[in-house]
């Protein structure tokens, strides 16, 4: 009964950590949030910003993408190298 009881304490634990973490991210992101005041308008259009603060979002754009992809292609790889090695053993195992 007792490694049941800590294995639910351990899941407990994990599930409070995490529900923690969301609620941390949830208000760090409602803090970073601008003062309602902050622009008279609301809108600013990007003719009218200083170039210091224009920032193209193409390039950002494609590099995540990129990264997606990448990291999505490297999953796949790793699955495809992990499942060749399964039925490599597989195939020992039926001559066996």
């Amino acid at each position: 009964m007792v490694p049941v009881l800590t294995r639910v304490i351990r899941r407990s634990w994990r599930w409070s950590a995490a529900a923690a973490g969301g609620l941390l991210l949830t208000a760090a992101s409602v803090l970073a949030q601008p003062p309602a005041g902050a622009a008279p308008d609301g809108f600013v259009p990007i003719s009218q910003l200083p170039p210091a603060h224009r920032m193209p979002a193409a390039p950002l754009l494609i590099a995540a993408y990129a990264f997606v992809w990448v990291a999505l292609l490297v999953y796949l790889w790793t699955i495809w190298r992990r499942l060749g090695r399964v039925e490599g053993e597989l195939k020992q195992l039926e001559k066996q």
